[in-house]
């Protein structure tokens, strides 16, 4: 079994700053994709941020500038530096990787539980 874990999340005023991380965990042959997604109410989920293997980052342009994310390979671990906050960045914020388990002859896509950002003054 994999499990991907996120914490960070919490309330913040406008303009201010939070780190989020996800571990991914279990019998994992390897992780190639990292990404980050987020929900608001009453929207469908979008792409925040994703990193490969190597290093290589996408942005969605709303967060460009504002937002870093990163990850550690070694501990299976990404990780969103989120700046310069703004009211519409609240969301649930949900961490993604595409992976391999050992023993399975193909890679899937799996999603943490979620960890809510509340901006807000």
């Amino acid at each position: 079994q994999v499990q991907l874990v996120e914490s960070g999340g919490g309330l913040v005023q406008p303009g201010g700053a939070l780190g989020l991380s996800c571990a991914a965990s279990g019998s994992i042959l390897g992780i190639y994709t990292m990404g980050w997604y987020r929900q608001a109410p009453g929207k469908q989920r979008e792409l925040v941020a994703t990193i490969t293997t190597g290093g290589s980052t996408n942005y969605a342009d709303s967060v460009k500038g504002r937002f870093t994310i990163s990850r550690d390979n070694a501990k299976n671990t990404v990780y969103l530096q989120m700046n310069s906050l703004k009211p519409e960045d609240a969301a649930v914020y949900y961490c993604n990787a595409d992976l391999q388990q050992i023993g399975v002859p193909f890679r899937a896509t799996y999603w943490g539980q979620g960890t809510q950002v509340t901006v807000s003054s």
